[in-house]
């Protein structure tokens, strides 16, 4: 699909542009340095740990994605629009992506060594385990694939690429979606890396292959985390990392 034409106005950073992403670093920097106030908080409102943690992570994206649809929502509605007249490619190249993202995936573990299960991930497998799958799935699949993809594709590629060279914006989307996943009481340890710097890579790659289609890049992001969500469910919970 090659590079559509569209209008400039549609990648000029924005005073809504600008609140996602003080959202974004408000919540991440609150809850790094001030979780324990926010998690006594929480757990006064609900009395289980799991739906407590659920909340504050659905309380972020909620809070960021309101930010980031008021200002996409043209962006989004092209998007659709264009992927309609080629349901075929959607539905054919969504998949084919998903198996690019495991196999790079695997290459970059075997590269950077065993496998190590990032405190992100950890976190999630866990909230999995305790809350139900019709309250995880909008979160997981809906929503948060949404808001990283307006942040990391197309604030970072999209936007970005018009005052630096696009190439340079994909290196800089891939190490900082990669990074805020990993980083924790682990650092950037390579091989808690190696997973999200793969799905990091086929998600730009299939954002500016498209023509920055922030919509099939969401597609992709969302029905990989739908994959990884029906897995753990199916999955007895003896046999997850702990």
């Amino acid at each position: 699909m090659g590079t559509l034409s569209t209008k400039a106005s549609l990648y000029r950073f924005s005073a809504l542009d600008a609140a996602a992403v003080a959202a974004y670093l408000t919540f991440t920097a609150y809850f790094t340095f001030a979780g324990e106030s926010v998690e006594r908080l929480m757990l006064q409102l609900f009395p289980e740990p799991a739906t407590a943690s659920y909340a504050v992570n659905a309380l972020f994206y909620a809070g960021v994605g309101i930010f980031a649809v008021a200002s996409a929502w043209r962006v989004i509605g092209r998007d659709l629009k264009i992927l309609g007249t080629r349901p075929w490619f959607t539905l054919g190249m969504v998949p084919l992506a998903i198996v690019v993202m495991l196999i790079l995936t695997a290459l970059l573990v075997a590269a950077f060594g065993t496998a190590q299960s990032s405190e992100n991930q950890l976190g999630i497998q866990g909230l999995l385990q305790q809350v139900p799958a019709w309250l995880m799935v909008p979160l997981l699949v809906l929503l948060g694939p949404f808001v990283e993809e307006y942040l990391f594709r197309h604030l970072l590629i999209g936007k970005l690429s018009r005052y630096l060279n696009i190439w340079i914006c994909c290196v800089i989307s891939v190490v900082v979606f990669a990074s805020i996943h990993v980083v924790g009481r682990e650092g950037l340890v390579l091989s808690a890396l190696a997973p999200y710097l793969g799905m990091a890579v086929v998600l730009v790659a299939v954002y500016v292959w498209t023509g920055k289609n922030l919509m099939f890049s969401y597609f992709v992001h969302a029905a990989k985390n739908l994959m990884a969500v029906v897995l753990i469910y199916a999955i007895p919970s003896e046999l997850l990392p702990s």
